[in-house]
Formats: C-alpha cells, structure tokens, sequence
C-alpha cells in the first residue's frame, strides 16, 4: 500500500526521500519494526480481552512440572502473530505481487481453520477442537491452490541463464548482461524444477520422477507431482509447529529463526549477482516475498514478550498452524521446499517422535499385549520435561539447534 502511494507520488510529484521505498531492504526493515511494534501494542490490549472473555484452554493432566500454573492462561494468542504478519506486509510489499498475494491468502486460511478449532475448545468446551479431518482438508484444500497457482500463474517463472562468450552469440530480443566476469543472456520459463541440496547442480525437476513417461508426457504431467510434494510439505510442516507448540516460546521461536533463514534464502533467489554465485535458481519478482518473510520474524519476535517462559498467552492453533503452513508456502514459493527437512529439523524431530512413539505402543500392545513407549512421552520436548529439565532450558536448546540447522541449510548451497 504505501510502496504504491509513494510510487505514485514519486513518479508525479518527484517528492523527496519517495525513492527509498524502493529498495526491498529499506521496505523489510521497515516490516520487522512495524511487526514489533504491533506485537508489542496490540498484545497487551488483546491478552487483556482474552482474559476477560475467559479464552481459556482447557490445560490437559500430563503430569509435568508447572501444569498447574498453565491453567487460565488466554490463548488464541495467535491473533497478535497473524496481525503483525498481515498489516506490515500489506503495507510495505507490492499488492499486485502474485507470491505476496498467496503469502497473504495462505495466512488468513491457515489463521481461520486454527481459530475455528481454538473456539470449538474454548466456547463449545470440546477438548478436541476441530475434528482432525477438517484440518487436514483445509490444508490438502491449500495445497492444491497454491500448487495450481505456482504453476500455472503466467507470472510465475524462472529465468535461466546461458553463459557467452559475445553478445552476438545471444537470440534476438534476449536480455544479455555480465555477471561476475561472464557473458550471459537471460530466458523466463515456466518449469517445475526446484533446490536439491548437495547436487552439483543445486537442481531436480519433479518431471524427472515420471521416468516411465516420454519427455513429453513427464512435463505434461509434472504439476501433478509438484502438487502431491505441496500437499505433503504443508500438511506435515503445519501440523510439526502445532505439535512444537507445547512450552511457552518453542513454536514461537523456531518459527523466527526459520524465517529468518527464508527471508535470506529469497532475498538471494531475487538477486541475480549472489543466485548466479552461488548457483542457485534465480526467480524473477520475487524479492518481495523478503517483506513479507521479515514481518513474519518480526512477528514472531514480537510474540515471544508475551510467550516466553512463564506465558502470559499462548498462540494455539490459530498461531500455530498458520506459522508452520505459511513457512511450507514460502519455501514453495522460493524452490527451496526440499531443504525443509533440515531447516525445519526440530518440527521434523516433534513429529517423528509422536509417529515413533505411536506406532511403537501399537505394535508392542499387539505383540506383547501391553503397549510399550521408546519416549518417556510425546512430542519430543514432553520427554525432556519428563526427564527434569526446566521449561526454559530445553526452550534454549532447542533454539540453538535451530540455529544450527539454519545455518547448515544455508551452507548446503555452497556444497557439491
């Protein structure tokens, strides 16, 4: 919104100091303080309504340490997050970007299923919220639009590059420019291709799946692969940060550093000089999703003054899926799906111990007649809580493995 106002009054007015709204790091910067800002203010009013409607989750009896002190605790918390998301992204990025008009759907259907399950559990005292079907409906439902968006939106190319040794060499009408020393001209295509990491050339196409098909049938059906991959990877990172909510600051946490790291990962597929240095895809447009990946961080940031140990909010599912969901379509967006499992490694643990310890117990109650558990319980952090760690201690650490995924993701691409 106001990139566009002070376009226009740039381009008709020439007002002084109307040109910095230009530059995407001006604008992202500006994201994250607005994000702050927003999370800091409006929290504070909201935590105070919250308390007063007796938005309250219902704490279950796990028998951890500091359950007690949880009950009566507001939640749908998650409210002050999608609001520092939406209004500083809707401020400073392009509105008629396509990857910023899908970031900002994605956000509100993924905020309005979690809200929709945190009223059944609060208002209608149903401990189980929305019935998990309709969960992972919303989420296949998303999956499949952002997966047709992606690939059949016009605007939604990639544009390769040809090295030269002349200028002559070049087609008519290609754009031809020198980039660290050599030669190149510059081709926009739609393509299915995505980031693998450790391949030498950083790059798979989901057509290569289909090998039973000719060439010609592989690209003609490549969308629907690429739409299965988005299907999975929303579903399965949402559903990682709402497990990964379950102490105060952890969801809230990890969610920042990752986005941090998406914000870094498309600020260089949206600049020509660092994607071709470091051999990544670069993408036409779509800088602008850095905006919407700083507010995000921002927000994230901002929502840890009220989430951190001891919580005075919790963000419930309404913050949760939403965080986990829009960090899947971001990814997407960016080709940089595939690195997920390593970027969003401490949802991947929280998951994967929640699938171990079940089908465990199942296979175990089966064999023996009594179940039996690898995990002292689950998710993951639950474990270490039984094991007597402090709330803030396994918050902290997990954190810092966080970070170190995060920066092994981003060392990945310079990796052979």
């Amino acid at each position: 919104m106001l990139y566009h106002l002070f376009d226009y009054l740039q381009q008709n007015y020439n007002l002084p100091g109307a040109g910095v709204f230009q530059y995407i790091s001006f604008r992202a910067a500006m994201a994250v303080i607005v994000s702050l800002v927003i999370s800091l203010l409006f929290g504070k009013s909201l935590i105070e309504k919250l308390r007063n409607l007796q938005a309250a989750e219902t704490i279950r009896t796990l028998g951890l340490d500091g359950e007690e002190s949880k009950k009566g605790t507001p939640t749908m918390g998650g409210l002050i997050i999608l609001a520092a998301i939406l209004i500083p992204t809707i401020l400073f990025a392009k509105l008629n970007n396509v990857y910023v008009l899908l970031m900002i759907f994605s956000t509100i259907w993924l905020g309005v299923i979690g809200f929709i399950d945190d009223y059944i559990k609060i208002y209608k005292r149903d401990k189980a919220g929305l019935a998990g079907k309709f969960k992972i409906i919303g989420q296949i439902g998303l999956g499949v639009i952002v997966a047709l968006v992606l690939h059949f939106n016009d605007d939604v190319v990639v544009r390769e590059q040809y090295k030269i040794d002349t200028v002559s060499e070049a087609p008519v009408g290609a754009e031809v420019k020198e980039i660290n020393g050599q030669l190149m001209y510059f081709q926009d295509v739609k393509s299915t291709t995505t980031t693998l990491p450790f391949l030498k050339t950083h790059q798979i196409d989901y057509s290569k799946l289909l090998f039973w098909m000719d060439d010609e049938g592989a690209n003609k059906w490549a969308w629907m692969v690429y739409m299965l991959v988005a299907i999975f990877i929303i579903t399965a990172v949402s559903n990682g940060a709402n497990l990964t909510d379950g102490i105060d600051g952890l969801a809230a946490g990890s969610s920042a550093i990752i986005g941090i790291t998406l914000a870094i990962l498309a600020f260089i597929s949206g600049n020509l000089i660092f994607s071709d240095y470091l051999g990544i895809m670069f993408i036409p447009n779509q800088g602008e999703l850095v905006i919407y990946a700083a507010a995000f961080a921002g927000a994230c940031i901002g929502f840890l003054w009220y989430n951190s140990f001891p919580a005075q909010v919790f963000m419930g599912d309404t913050g949760s899926l939403a965080l986990g969901g829009v960090i899947a379509v971001l990814a997407l967006m960016i080709r940089k799906e595939l690195v997920l499992p390593i970027l969003c490694g401490i949802f991947l643990a929280e998951n994967l111990s929640v699938m171990i310890q079940v089908s465990y117990f199942k296979y175990t109650k089966k064999k023996y007649g009594e179940g039996r558990r690898v995990f002292l319980m689950s998710p993951l952090h639950h474990h270490y809580q039984k094991l007597g760690y402090a709330e803030p201690k396994i918050v902290t650490r997990f954190w810092i493995v966080g970070i170190m995924l995060a920066i092994f993701t981003i060392i990945t691409f310079k990796l052979r």
